[in-house]
């Protein structure tokens, strides 16, 4: 792995046990310039592997605990009037920070997770009309229980399809399990985590990610790909246009990690792998018949082949 690539994700390790491979892809989708959301049950750490990684990074960061009364304004910011001048000033919001954890996102309305659609696209935000726009490097991490879960709102599809990648961390296996609660015992589990790359190194290594070489053929491969989700009779809502460049992008700093400067193809479905299943929306025949998007993606990828 890529030299500072792999000191960022030795001191995550310190705080997130036995998750190696959800680290990678975070760190993937933080190079690439993308948001993640994690998804999975209470307890797993979802939240502190978010709080890891903005801990390891010396950038400003913000959490803003979802609930149902959460309103738009206390996301974005709002105006408020002084009296003594007669004018109103701007009190931002949690969301003009580099990095922004919305924490069980899918338990706020409609209406408030919609305050996040404009700054995650276009990384600015309108407070009463005027637009200000976000520091970089920029990333919003959100968490969510699982939708079966009492007291969640479904996000809709407009707002995963910002989302590069939506991972599941999962219970640790029983060997980090033990280690974990040794670290508990010890105090060491929970110690502040030390940030050991800048703000600078992040755009660096974007820069870098972004100069990596990827063959017309690998374009045409990756474009196939996408094609190949709207055609599909158990597939609803296809991938779209900004899931195709979510994917070249992930594609070049899954390159990256490796230490190569030109892609290769399983770079593009690795990439598929992780920035597609979760925007694609199936049939209700596909969903009574337990077929999953990522049943279906495998399938398109075991048949689409490089020309």
């Amino acid at each position: 792995m890529n030299e500072r690539a792999q000191k960022l994700k030795d001191n995550i390790e310190k705080r997130v046990v036995g998750k190696g491979d959800v680290i990678d892809k975070i760190i993937i989708a933080l190079l690439s310039g993308g948001h993640v959301l994690l998804e999975d049950v209470p307890g797993v750490g979802k939240t502190t592997l978010a709080k890891a990684l903005a801990d390891s990074l010396s950038l400003s960061f913000a959490r803003i605990q979802c609930t149902p009364d959460t309103m738009p304004s206390d996301i974005t910011g709002i105006s408020v009037y002084n009296k003594n001048t007669g004018t109103f000033s701007v009190m931002p919001g949690p969301v003009l920070n580099h990095i922004v954890l919305a924490d069980e996102l899918n338990r706020t309305s409609p209406k408030t997770q919609s305050a996040l659609l404009e700054v995650m696209e276009e990384h600015k935000v309108t407070i009463d009309g005027v637009s200000y726009d976000v520091p970089e490097p920029f990333m919003v991490v959100g968490t969510q229980n699982p939708s079966e879960m009492a007291g969640t709102y479904p996000l809709p599809e407009s707002q995963l399809d910002r989302f590069m990648m939506k991972l599941s961390v999962g219970y640790p296996e029983i060997v980090a399990s033990e280690d974990m609660a040794k670290r508990f015992l010890e105090g060491s589990l929970h110690e502040k985590t030390l940030s050991v790359l800048s703000g600078k190194d992040i755009l660096d290594m974007r820069k870098e990610v972004e100069a990596v070489t990827i063959h017309d053929k690998l374009l045409s491969y990756a474009a196939a790909i996408v094609d190949a989700t709207r055609t599909r009779a158990e597939i609803r809502v296809g991938a779209s246009p900004r899931a195709l460049l979510s994917m070249i992008r992930c594609a070049q700093a899954i390159c990256y990690l490796s230490d190569r400067d030109y892609c290769i193809p399983e770079d593009i479905a690795a990439a598929a792998e992780m920035s597609l299943p979760h925007r694609l929306v199936l049939t209700s025949e596909a969903r009574i018949s337990r077929i999953t998007a990522k049943d279906l993606l495998r399938d398109i990828l075991g048949k689409i082949k490089v020309q």
